[in-house]
């Protein structure tokens, strides 16, 4: 198969079609552990390099730079197999990028999908990243993402993963993020599992620089007999600190969530918050959408849908 077929098979998995992409737009494609495309923009550099262990992603975005369209990345799988990613990211002092990723596995049912990411925003950088990923309705997907991000003075992290088409079948997200000075961490997370799924969350941020604020937020929806289990830590070390971490799961059947906030508060001049909601779907809410003519299944994946996207 030619590299432009894979591409198109791939991009097509998400709806997407190469041609879709205007000239000003950077996108990369990867399939398994193979590299298939690299288009890039000014102040943009990505060099890969493809190893017997999986790929080696470096991306820099440029000091001063501002890429005003989303850059697009395409990781997926056509068949079955491994999928080891290894990302070192840098942004240069006062770039500014929003990356879009989708992650495609919908016509594989056992790939195994690792992660491995190291992230570095110099001085007053800017990285929004949003990650979507689409699965078969076959429980042999594994995903294990892993960051370490570091943020300078005055930048800003903040990333969105969705995981709501198709079984999850195990997630295990493992998050960690130091913060500096003035800088700004959001993290949040929309994962929808059935069957026999099993989704963990962990998601650390350390608001170690003056006046660096965080915002860890998980919406969880559960059926069937999947388990969720989600631990979000803000430790807040530094005088003006301040975070909230925000935990919602909606648990149906027999399914299982856990949800552990931990708020660890060191210095008398931070101020750190918390929330966790766990249940089953708002009777009134429920009953409101039956009366409109609604099923009972079809009002609960309203109610779901609905926190997932909020």
């Amino acid at each position: 198969m030619s590299n432009q077929s894979a591409i198109d098979r791939l991009l097509s998995t998400i709806n997407m079609h190469s041609h879709s992409f205007d000239e000003g737009t950077a996108h990369v494609e990867i399939h398994g552990n193979q590299v298939l495309n690299t288009t890039l923009v000014e102040g943009l550099k990505v060099e890969s390099q493809e190893t017997s262990r999986g790929v080696d992603v470096d991306i820099l975005v440029e000091a001063g730079t501002v890429i005003e369209q989303p850059v697009y990345f395409c990781f997926g799988m056509l068949e079955n197999g491994l999928q080891h990613i290894r990302m070192n990211v840098r942004f240069g002092a006062k770039a500014k990028a929003h990356f879009i990723s989708h992650c495609s596995f919908s016509n594989a049912t056992e790939v195994e999908h690792i992660m491995d990411a190291d992230i570095h925003l110099e001085p007053g950088a800017e990285y929004r990243y949003f990650e979507r990923h689409v699965h078969s309705m076959d429980s042999g997907i594994k995903v294990i993402p892993k960051a370490k991000v570091q943020l300078e003075e005055s930048s800003r992290f903040a990333t969105e993963f969705e995981l709501i088409k198709g079984r999850v079948g195990l997630i295990d997200i493992d998050y960690e993020a130091e913060c500096g000075p003035h800088s700004v961490l959001e993290l949040l997370s929309r994962i929808s599992g059935r069957q026999d799924d099993v989704i963990k969350i962990r998601e650390a941020g350390k608001l170690s620089g003056e006046y660096s604020r965080g915002v860890l937020t998980s919406n969880i929806a559960v059926r069937d007999r999947a388990q969720a289990l989600i631990q979000n830590e803000l430790t807040a070390t530094a005088a003006g600190a301040v975070g909230h971490v925000d935990c919602n799961e909606i648990v149906q059947d027999e399914a299982q969530a856990k949800a552990i906030p931990i708020v660890d508060v060191r210095h008398p001049k931070a101020h750190v918050t918390h929330e966790a909601a766990i249940g089953s779907v708002d009777s009134k809410q429920l009953q409101t959408l039956m009366s409109r003519g609604l099923s009972e299944d079809e009002a609960v994946e309203m109610i779901i849908q609905g926190l997932l996207r909020k």
